[in-house]
């Protein structure tokens, strides 16, 4: 942590206060340079060893150090690095204080010990560090600055322009240049950061069995048998009576991919995760605005006036409603943005949002005779009273269960929203965030099925005057979903291309900087 503070103080940070992690080419790369180093050699140690942890309470440090030298009853500290010995020859500063730390600890231990080595493995080099006056002194000062500037509440700044930026693998979670672009309206740098090459893994299959394989889950049932890398699984969601080996949950919790229990039906009733995010101050922030009726009606305004920009959008560019509806639309938005409480607010949604399914079938343009069969004549939920709403009742649940995941990862409590309430352990905060994407990913996949013929009105059948769809229409429609999530669009506000799932990620990171104080409003989402 002194090494990121000398690098960043707020890359530090959010490694250490937030407890965030993410991993690059760079941060893989010097895993592998440590395995070996990072395994201790037992009971019988010498000084000559590998892997070895000192503390001090008088410097209020710990380190674990890679390797210990003794020569002529001297010992030294060797730090290994990923890359390769910097020009000149010289270490960067927070390699030295990171080394000199580790002398420090010697030290305190009873050692003599007046210099340090660092092994470059890209370049194979061993530089030598003397533990002068000037690095202890600096070395010390850094710790004690970085103590206190932790102890106040507040995240430091971005760097301003730094070259650090593009390769550091929190960019995506630090976001510099879209919270400067927010305060200054600067346009960002593209430092934004990769979507992961990870997919949520559905196991719909009633009976079906997931066990963990030498690295992989593998899925077992009668009718089917698959596999998937664990690297290359974002999440498990285990439908229809489907279940995990013990084995397999805990390597899901070692890796945090939460594991999600949902019935046929799309009800979600269960998620299993491993241990909550470190960034309790998130969550502090997060409860004092939700207690604050005027912080929680600003959030609300901005994600409801953005779901009904997004359901006008949807309807302009798919559908035939007439001028007056998206006049109206464009009303309703206005007077979101302007209500004075949450229940005027409630009551603004309520009336955009039945003008708006009143025109929903107009963006139905099936084969001929195909699109009677999908009629809405009216919003049902619990049940579904129709096809149309079985299948938007289902996408619906799949949007919240992606809101759940990504806010658990982000480190918010999805119980508490600012908009719904909270009540009965609904997840407030994913219905509170999903409301401007249920017309582009949700009502868009449920038009895009019906569409083009992926599913059709054979697909459902009938049950106690719910109307219900079959396993392999789910199937279809799942899929389509999860294309729509990885549909890569131009940000609206930042410029570049991201997928909708990136973009969850990055509305969820937005709402943080927002309640802890760095952007001065927190920037609901809309596709234009």
């Amino acid at each position: 942590m002194l090494n990121e503070y000398a690098y960043c103080p707020r890359l530090a940070y959010l490694e250490w206060v937030q407890g965030e992690w993410a991993d690059n080419a760079e941060t893989e790369e010097g895993r592998v340079v440590h395995r070996r180093v990072d395994q201790p050699e037992g009971s019988r140690a010498t000084i000559h060893q590998r892997s070895i942890e000192l503390s001090s309470f008088r410097l209020g440090a710990i380190a674990i150090i890679d390797v210990v030298e003794s020569r002529g009853g001297r010992v030294r500290p060797v730090d290994y690095k990923r890359g390769k010995r910097p020009p000149g020859g010289r270490p960067y500063e927070p390699e030295r204080v990171q080394l000199c730390i580790q002398g420090l600890l010697l030290r305190e231990a009873g050692f003599e010990c007046n210099e340090g080595v660092l092994y470059f493995a890209g370049s194979r080099n061993r530089v030598r560090v003397r533990f002068t006056a000037a690095l202890i002194s600096r070395t010390e000062s850094l710790l004690r600055e970085m103590r206190a500037r932790f102890a106040k509440e507040g995240i430091p700044p971005p760097l301003e322009d730094s070259p650090k930026c593009p390769r550091c693998s929190l960019v995506g979670i630090c976001m510099p240049e879209e919270v400067r672009f927010l305060l200054r309206g600067r346009k960002p740098r593209k430092l934004f950061a990769d979507d992961p090459a990870r997919f949520p893994l559905f196991v719909q299959q009633p009976g079906s069995r997931v066990s963990l394989d030498h690295g992989r889950l593998k899925i077992s049932s009668r009718e089917h048998k698959g596999a998937a890398r664990l690297e290359e699984v974002s999440e498990l969601v285990l439908m229809s009576g489907s279940a995990a080996t013990a084995p397999a949950i805990h390597e899901c919790c070692e890796r945090g991919i939460p594991i999600l229990h949902m019935s046929g039906t799309g009800w979600l009733y269960g998620i299993t995760r491993g241990l909550p995010h470190k960034n309790i101050e998130l969550r502090r922030r997060q409860f004092a605005a939700a207690g604050d009726p005027g912080r929680s009606l600003e959030v609300a305004r901005a994600l409801i006036a953005a779901k009904i920009a997004n359901a006008r959008v949807l309807l302009r560019r798919n559908g035939e409603a007439g001028r007056e509806v998206l006049s109206r639309l464009k009303t309703y938005r206005r007077l979101a943005l302007a209500a004075g409480t949450a229940e005027e607010l409630l009551g603004i949604e309520g009336s955009a949002a039945r003008l708006y399914f009143s025109s929903f079938r107009t963006m139905f343009k099936g084969e001929p005779g195909s699109a009677p069969a999908f009629e809405l004549n009216d919003r049902t939920k619990r049940p579904p009273k129709d096809p149309v709403n079985a299948l938007l009742s289902f996408a619906y649940s799949l949007l919240t269960k992606d809101w759940l995941t990504t806010l658990y990862a982000v480190g918010f409590d999805p119980l508490l929203g600012f908009y719904h309430r909270p009540r009965y352990g609904k997840p407030a905060l994913a219905l509170d965030l999903m409301e401007p994407f249920r017309p582009v990913i949700a009502d868009s996949a449920v038009i895009g099925v019906i569409n083009n013929g992926e599913i059709r009105a054979s697909d459902f059948f009938d049950r106690e005057g719910s109307v219900l769809l079959k396993p392999p229409a789910r199937k279809r429609l799942v899929g389509a979903y999860e294309r729509r999530l990885a549909t890569e669009i131009r940000h609206p506000l930042f410029g570049y291309r991201a997928s909708y799932r990136r973009i969850f990620e990055i509305q969820a990171r937005l709402l943080g900087r927002f309640l802890l104080g760095e952007i001065p409003d927190y920037p609901a989402f809309r596709v234009r």
